[in-house]
C-alpha cells in the first residue's frame, strides 16, 4: 500500500551523518559497524531510498534542520543563525542534487503532488521519492522577512521550535511561550500560505499559536500524551485543535514517544506497532472519523532500530500497519486514508496550484 511519510530527516542523515542514502540499508549498517561507530543510531539505521521503495513509501515530507545552541555537542547544533541558515541551505542543495540524479522529485505545487501520486500508483518501481520541503525548527530563518526567500526556494511547511528554546519560542522540554520575532513570522507564514507544523511546541507556545495563527496547521510527527505521558506528546485538547483546524497528525515511530519512561541508551523496546495503532485509533475516536491522522515516522531522526517498536526493523515495516488497522475493524478506504490519503488531501489543499 502506498505510504506518505510526513517526517523524514533525509538531508540531515545524508549531509550531517554523511550517509549514502542510495545504499541498501543493511550495507549502510554494516559500513558503520565496521567503522566502529557506536553513538546512538549508528549501525542501526532504518531509512535509505531503496528501503523507502521496498516499503512503498513513495512520497513524504523532507526536512531542512539546524538548531541554534550556545554549546552544541551534536551534528545539528550551530552557534549562530548564519550557520543554521548555511546548514539548511546545504540540506536544500542535497535534495537538489538527488533530484538532478533522478533519486528524488520536489513536490512544490498541487499539480506536482497529484501527478506524483498517479505515478506512484501506476509505476511504483520506477518513480523517484517525491518530497514536500519542510523546515524543522525555524532557526535557519535569519529574521521573519527571510522566510520569503525560503518560500521562493520551495519551502511549504515550517515548525518554529525543537528541543528547548530558540529565537522564536519554547519547544519540547521547556515552558517558554513565543518570542517576539515569532509574531511577524507567523503573519508571513499565513500570508505566504506556508503550513505551520505544531510539532515540538511547548504547551504555552502552542496555546499562543492557537490564538494568533489563522493559517493551515499540521503536526508532522506527533503522538498522543494518553499513551506516553510527557510533554513531547499532545494532550487530547491539542489533538482536537489540530482536528478542528482541518489538520493532520503524523504518528511517529520513536520509542521515546511510544513507551512510557523511555531512557535513551538504556531502555529496550517493549512496545510494538500495536501501540502506533493505538495512537491512530485514539485520534480517529477524538475526530469521529479517520480524516486527521497519518504517518510521520521520524525514522532515523537521530536514532535507529534500537529505539523503534520491537517489530519495526526498517521503514519498510510500516507495511505492517494496514493489517493491524484492518484487524481493528477499519475498512480498506480508511486504512488507505491513514497510510497516504489524508496527507495527500491536506497538501493538495495547502500547496499552490
Amino acid at each position: 500500500m502506498l505510504v506518505f511519510d510526513a517526517h523524514l530527516d533525509l538531508a540531515f542523515n545524508a549531509v550531517d551523518w554523511n550517509r549514502d542514502l542510495r545504499a541498501d540499508v543493511r550495507d549502510l549498517r554494516a559500513t558503520e559497524q565496521a567503522l566502529r561507530m557506536t553513538s546512538p543510531g549508528r549501525g542501526t539505521g532504518t531509512v535509505t531510498l531503496p528501503e523507502l521503495g521496498r516499503g512503498q513509501v513513495g512520497l513524504g515530507v523532507a526536512t531542512l534542520f539546524a538548531r541554534l545552541e550556545p554549546n552544541p555537542d551534536h551534528p545539528f547544533g550551530k552557534t549562530t543563525p548564519e550557520a543554521c541558515y548555511a546548514a539548511a541551505m546545504a540540506h536544500l542543495h542535497y535534495y537538489r542534487a538527488m533530484t538532478h540524479t533522478g533519486w528524488m522529485r520536489p513536490l512544490r505545487s498541487r499539480t506536482d503532488l497529484q501527478q506524483h501520486v498517479r505515478d506512484c500508483l501506476a509505476q511504483p518501481d520506477t518513480t523517484p521519492f517525491g518530497y514536500v520541503l519542510s523546515m524543522e525548527c525555524a532557526d535557519a530563518v535569519l529574521d521573519p522577512d527571510n522566510v520569503r526567500e525560503w518560500h521562493a526556494l520551495g519551502l511549504r511547511a515550517v515548525g518554529l521550535t525543537h528541543y528547548g528554546t530558540n529565537r522564536y519560542g519554547g519547544g519540547t522540554r521547556s515552558e517558554a511561550g513565543l518570542a517576539a520575532d515569532a509574531l511577524p513570522l507567523l503573519r508571513h507564514l499565513e500570508d505566504l500560505g506556508i503550513a505551520l507544523d505544531l510539532t515540538h511546541l511547548s504547551d504555552p507556545a502552542f496555546r499562543q499559536v492557537a490564538d494568533r495563527f489563522g493559517g493551515r496547521v499540521l503536526a508532522s510527527h506527533q503522538n498522543a500524551r494518553k499513551f506516553c505521558p510527557w510533554q513531547r506528546q499532545f494532550s487530547d485538547e491539542q489533538i482536537r485543535f489540530v482536528i478542528e483546524r482541518r489538520g493532520v497528525l503524523g504518528m511517529a515511530m520513536d520509542a521515546v514517544m511510544l513507551q512510557p519512561g523511555w531512557v535513551r541508551g538504556v531502555s529496550k523496546p517493549e512496545v510494538t506497532l500495536d501501540r502506533v495503532a493505538d495512537n491512530i485509533d485514539h485520534v480517529c475516536q477524538l475526530a469521529g472519523n479517520c480524516r486527521h491522522v497519518g504517518i510521520g515516522s521520524d525514522l532515523d531522526g537521530g536514532y535507529g532500530c534500537e529505539q523503534t517498536p520491537a517489530d519495526l526493523d526498517t521503514v519498510a515495516d510500516l507495511q505492517k500497519l494496514p493489517e493491524r488497522l484492518a484487524k481493528r475493524g477499519y475498512p480498506a478506504a480508511d486504512v488507505e486514508a491513514v497510510m497516504h490519503g489524508n496527507w495527500v488531501r491536506f497538501f493538495s489543499e495547502v500547496l499552490p496550484a
